[in-house]
């Protein structure tokens, strides 16, 4: 089985634009990455570069992530939102309305100054848009880059996956916590 499959179909999304556009409005993400057969997952901002077919996201300098795409650069990258939880007469059938991207590919630190000012000046457009660079902020200085990881992610496959009822589904309603 490839590994972006999925398995239920019926919530399969094969429309590559759709695939895009949840990148693109995708608040964050999570990095699965491995060493010597341990899984580690961490939780990033991102950005995705439809023009490069990839995905920056920074880190520490040093730590665990650059370590393990040293070690192995294969990656996976999620994006998800939960949706409106379906109340169901069986506590089995209970379900929730969800989107998500998983893509899979390789992580390679960028070294090369230009390209990771890009890459980082793509993250700082993408999550203050309404700010602008020499105006609001100074632009990122090239001590800044040297204490910086920044990572490219190179697509290699993607998957979609949605799940969506009638707006009108009996008892559907949105998660809040009990305080």
């Amino acid at each position: 089985q490839e590994r972006s499959a999925i398995r239920y179909r019926k919530r399969s999304v094969e429309d590559e634009n759709w695939i895009k556009a949840f990148l693109k409005r995708a608040a964050f993400g999570v990095l699965a990455t491995s060493y010597n057969d341990q899984p580690f997952t961490n939780t990033n901002l991102f950005v995705y570069d439809e023009a490069q077919g990839c995905i920056y996201l920074h880190t520490a300098l040093t730590g665990r992530t650059r370590t393990n795409v040293e070690h192995n650069p294969n990656v996976c990258f999620t994006v998800s939102e939960m949706g409106r939880l379906l109340p169901a007469d069986v506590a089995l059938e209970f379900s929730v309305e969800y989107a998500g991207v998983v893509v899979f590919g390789r992580a390679n630190l960028l070294e090369e100054e230009t390209a990771k000012t890009h890459a980082l000046q793509m993250l700082l457009d993408k999550y203050a848009p309404h700010l602008q660079r020499g105006h609001d902020y100074r632009a990122i200085t090239a001590a800044e880059l040297a204490r910086t990881a920044v990572y490219q992610i190179d697509i290699e496959e993607w998957s979609g996956k949605l799940k969506q009822v009638d707006p009108d589904f009996p008892g559907a309603y949105s998660y809040r916590p009990k305080d």
